[in-house]
Order: C-alpha cells, then structure tokens, then sequence
C-alpha cells in the first residue's frame, strides 16, 4: 500500500480521518445534512466527507459514496464533480487491490484534469498511476508516468509531490532488487517531506529506507524504523500502514530470529487485521509470512496450505509481483519435501513472471532454485547451467548497487611503492649534482692558473671535459628517469588529490550533520541515520573504475588497447579483470574488489584466457606482464 495514491488530498481535500466512536456522531450528522440538502454541488462536500469517513473501514461503503459523486457530476454535468468521484472510485478499487479498475478510473479523472489544464491533479492522476501500474508489474509504464508526474509536480512547485514520486520510485526499485538506487529515492523523499513537515509521509519514506536497510543486512537500524513506525500508525489509527508496517517486521524476525511465538502474534494480528480492512494485498504478505514460518518450523504441509492461498488471492487480483513470491515460496517447499514436479513447476512460472516484469532479484531466486532442483533430479549438467545463470544476475545485482569501485588501500600500496623506488633515484641524482658542483670548482681553479702551467693546464682541461662530456651523459640519463617518474608521481598525485576532494566534501557534509546533532537533540535518530548513510556512501563510492582506468592505460602504455587489438570482443569487464590480475592482485583479492565470489573470478579468467589466445600451459599473469 503506498500513501501517496492519497495524493489528491493535497488539493481538495484535509487529511484522512477514520470511522470511530468518536467521530460516529459527525457521520450521522453528515447523513442527516445529505439528506435535507437540494440536488446541487452543495452536496459535493457532504459526499466527500461521507466517502472520507468510510474509505479505511469499509471500503464498499466508500464505494457507494465514490458513485454518488459520479451520478450527481453527470446529473449536474459538472466536470469538476465528476473528476472528484472519478478519483475516489479509483482510490477504493485500489483499497481493493483491483488495480486494472483502479487505473481506469483514474486515466477518466487524468482525461478530465488536461481538458481543464488543470496541473496539480494531473500531477496526482499520472502518480497514482504509476503507482498501479508498478504493482501490475508494467514497469515501463510505471517509469514513465512516475517521471511525468515528477515534472508537472515541479511545474507546480509542490515540493510534497516531487517527494511522493521519489518516494514511489524507491518502492519501484525496490521491487526490482536495485536496492541502492531504492535507498537514495527514499532518504531523498524523506528529507523533501521532513522539510514541508509532513509527519506521516516522512515516516513511510523511513519506512522504505529501512525496508532497504533490510535488503542489504542491517537488520538493526530496519527493526528500529518498523517498531517505531507501528506505534506511530496505531496513535494515528492508521490501520493500512500499520498492517504493512507488522509484515515487515514479521520478516524480519522470520529470517534473523527463533522466537516463533512473537513472530507468530505479528503474524496472526496482520491477519486479522488484513480481513478487517479487507485488503487483500496485505493478506497475501500475511498468508506468504506465514508459509514460510511453518517452513521454518518444517511444517511442510501447513506451509503448502498458507502459501497456496496467497498464490490463489495474487492470481485473482494479478499481482504479478506476489505471484512471483508465492511460486518461489511453494517451490521452496515442494523442494524441500522431494516434490520435483511441483518444486520445477513453481520455479518456472517464477522464472517467467520475473522475466515479463524485469526483476533481476525474482530471477536470481528462481534459477537458483532450479539449480537446486536439476540436483535433486540427478542432472548435474543442468544443475551447472542454471547455477551458472543464478551467479550472472547475482552478479549484476551486487554490480547495480555497488558499481565497480577500486580499493582504496590498493592504490595506497602501489603508490608507496613507485615513492620508495623513486626516493632511491633521487639519492643518485643528488650525488651527480654534488659531483657536478666539484667539477665546476675545478674548472674555476684551472682557469686562474700561470702562464708556466698551460701545458699541464691543457691537459687537465683536456681530462676535465672528457670528464663533465661522462658525467653530462649520465646526468642527462639521470634525469630523464627523473622527469619520467616525476611525471608518475604527478598522475598520481592528481589521482590522490581527487581523492582527497571527494574525502573534504564527504567530511564537510559530516560536520554539518554533526552539528546539526548539536544544535538540534530531538532529531537525534533522523541526523544519526544520515551520517550512518553518508559513511555506508563514502565506503562504496571512492575512486570509480574510469578514472582508475585511464591512469592505469598511461602508465602501462594503452594496455587496454593492447588488449582490444588481440581480440576485439574484449568488454569492459574484461579490462577490468586484466588490470587486476596485471597488478598481480589475488583472486580473493580481485572478489573482493568485484564484490564477487572467488569461484566468478575462476571462471571470468578462464574466459579471458579463451579470448586472448592463451594456452592452458601459460599463466594469464605472465602472458599479460610482457603486454
């Protein structure tokens, strides 16, 4: 669920306020009005509120409220009526998870707010649905109808708007598995909301951060934002947010935890509460935590039961993402109870799911379990191929996030290195300068002798220019080794100095965190988790592979050119991997710079080999020292 459908809210209406005790004698004084109100737009905000009252406890009730907008808009033939019911009959088959209605309804409110040119709603409409077509797994389409929102809510100046589409395209990503990219969306919404003080936004903005705190393993920092958040969403009676909020934090218990009784009251709550609100999108999350709490438990069969209902409901509503999980969770089960039919079954309508919506994390998972599976069922050659497969999109998940960055202590070891060889051929020069400044003396005293020495001057003068002609020589030798190293040393110190930029820029920005820590206590917890991001940031971004590349080239004479030449099908990945291995860098050492397993190392030198030309007999090491 993703507040931002609320979106319009923004421009006709105040904040949502839910059916309650409290409020119930307000309702029935809204009914009564209606009642006694003539057929006109006066009745416009009777209805609105009506609908306002009912949409997060009884959606069907809404609904009816969301028609009679409609019925009076066309009765009225008001454009503007119209729209408003539009866009409410679209928010509560979302609150429905009928998203193909859904959108529907909203391209009739979008239709309506061009004809008027009208911006801000345009803004809104081409968010929601961007929002619903992420969720039907059109990606392509969400992209582009979440970046025509971005402009026009910037057109508009309406800064909470850019956020909500930040805040959307992190909740994209996400689903992707571009787990780096999703958490600079979603610290960018948060700032944007936190500065136009919107409170529960900001707080659904932290909420996608910690999901993807959780996604790359601080499990810490995403059970302090989860926590923090139910508590929130249960003062503000916020029903939807807060189910959502128990699921992940369910999930997280599920893979980091063994407490299965209070993962299991998570469990149970999220689905009371998932029927009470008649959501099926967070029955389906509460249906999926609990099949694979009963796999954890090895309840195979209760983990069948709950994962198929999932399954079932993700059908019905075609929430390609959720069929996608349920497949994989079911073909975990089938798999671990020898059911190679099944387990492949599931497996490969994950695998197609995943293919049709371009998620390079639901394909990981599926070939690895197909992997697995192949195993089980004796064919170890298919077993290698779909492992094979599993290794290049894990591969290109970690390159996503991560980029190919190279180590900073590397650089600082081979630079130690070129400084401590130059400092001896300093020490040479300095001594053939000393002896330069002796045979200047000389020649100074030979110059003021007597006219009786000129013979024996000639000849020392004779000997002292044979002298000066060797020691030039040498000099000139010198010091052309000199200027070459220099010059080195001057790349490098360019490449150092750029980094050092980066490191002022990074520390500035700390500072400034800091001391907003100072000035500010009570924004403790938002400050802290900046500065953790800004620190998780400087560790994964120092110098990137371009720059490394183009002063690795000129100091190894247009090595990647060299290479090129011996054959052209040479990648950038296979430049890469060359200068790492020609800077005698192990394959551990090389994984670890690639944020790749030792064995994708094994296998991408073999690779390489193959493309150079390189016998089995020869070391690829050697073979590209002679380059």
């Amino acid at each position: 669920m993703n507040r931002t459908i609320l979106i319009f809210v923004l421009y006709f209406l105040s904040s949502v306020q839910l059916v309650s005790s409290q409020n119930q004698k307000k309702v029935d004084s809204l009914l009564q009005e209606l009642k006694n109100s003539p057929i006109d737009s006066s009745r416009t905000p009777i209805l609105v509120n009506l609908w306002r009252a009912h949409i997060n406890n009884d959606v069907d009730k809404a609904m009816t409220y969301a028609d009679s907008l409609i019925s009076l808009g066309q009765f009225l033939k008001i454009d503007a009526i119209l729209g408003t019911g539009y866009q409410r009959k679209g928010i509560a088959y979302y609150y429905l998870n009928d998203f193909k209605s859904s959108t529907e309804y909203y391209k009739k409110t979008l239709a309506l707010s061009i004809k008027q040119n009208k911006i801000p709603p345009i803004a809104a409409m081409q968010l929601n649905i961007a929002i619903n077509y992420k969720v039907l797994g059109n990606i392509d389409s969400a992209l582009i109808y979440n970046k025509k929102a971005k402009s026009n809510f910037e057109l508009a100046n309406d800064s909470a708007g850019v956020g909500a589409t930040y805040k959307n395209l992190s909740d994209l990503r996400t689903n992707q598995g571009y787990y780096k990219m999703a958490l600079e969306n979603a610290i960018g919404a948060a700032d944007i909301f936190e500065k136009v003080g919107d409170s529960l936004n900001m707080s659904d903005s932290n909420i996608l951060i910690a999901n993807n705190y959780l996604k790359i393993g601080d499990t810490a920092l995403a059970i302090q934002y989860f926590t923090a958040a139910i508590e929130v969403y249960k003062i503000k009676n916020d029903k939807h947010f807060q189910v959502q909020s128990m699921n992940y934090l369910a999930d997280i218990y599920l893979n980091k935890s063994t407490n299965y009784d209070k993962t299991q009251h998570l469990i149970d709550e999220s689905i009371k509460m998932s029927k009470e609100i008649k959501s099926p999108f967070y029955l389906i999350q509460s249906y999926q935590n609990q099949g694979r709490l009963f796999m954890k438990r090895k309840k195979y069969k209760q983990a069948d039961t709950f994962l198929k209902k999932a399954l079932f409901i993700s059908d019905s509503i075609n929430d390609k993402f959720n069929i996608q999980t349920s497949s994989l969770g079911l073909s975990k089960v089938h798999l671990a109870t020898k059911n190679v039919y099944n387990a492949r079954k599931n497996a490969n309508r994950a695998l197609q799911i995943s293919t049709e919506t371009n998620s390079l994390s639901g394909k990981r998972e599926a070939y690895k379990l197909l992997s697995e599976i192949a195993k089980l069922d004796g064919n170890n050659n298919m077993a290698l191929n779909y492992f094979q497969l599993f290794k290049e999109k894990n591969d290109s998940i970690y390159n996503i996030e991560n980029g190919q960055r190279l180590s900073e202590l590397q650089i600082i070891h081979e630079t130690e290195k070129k400084e401590a060889a130059l400092v001896l051929q300093e020490e040479e020069i300095k001594t053939l300068n000393a002896q330069a400044k002796n045979d200047k003396l000389t020649k100074t005293l030979y110059a003021g002798g007597t006219a009786a020495g000129l013979a024996l001057s000639g000849l020392l003068f004779f000997g002292f220019r044979q002298r000066m002609k060797k020691n030039k020589i040498a000099r000139e030798k010198q010091e052309e080794i000199y200027k070459q190293e220099i010059a080195f040393k001057q790349k490098e110190l360019t490449s150092q100095t750029l980094h050092l930029v980066q490191k002022n820029t990074f520390l500035q920005e700390l500072k400034d965190n800091l001391e907003k820590l100072k000035n500010s206590p009570e924004k403790f917890k938002m400050e802290f988790r900046r500065i953790v991001m800004l620190l998780k940031k400087e560790s994964a971004t120092d110098k990137d592979w371009e720059v490394f590349k183009s002063y690795f080239s000129e100091v190894h004479d247009n090595f990647d050119n060299k290479l090129k030449n011996i054959n052209d099908s040479i990648t950038e990945k296979d430049l890469r991997l060359a200068s790492f291995i020609k800077m005698n860098l192990s394959t551990k050492e090389i994984a670890a710079l690639l944020n790749v397993l030792p064995e994708s190392v094994l296998t991408s030198k073999y690779r390489l080999k193959k493309k150079l030309g390189i016998d089995k007999e020869t070391d690829v090491y050697n073979f590209l020292m002679k380059i």
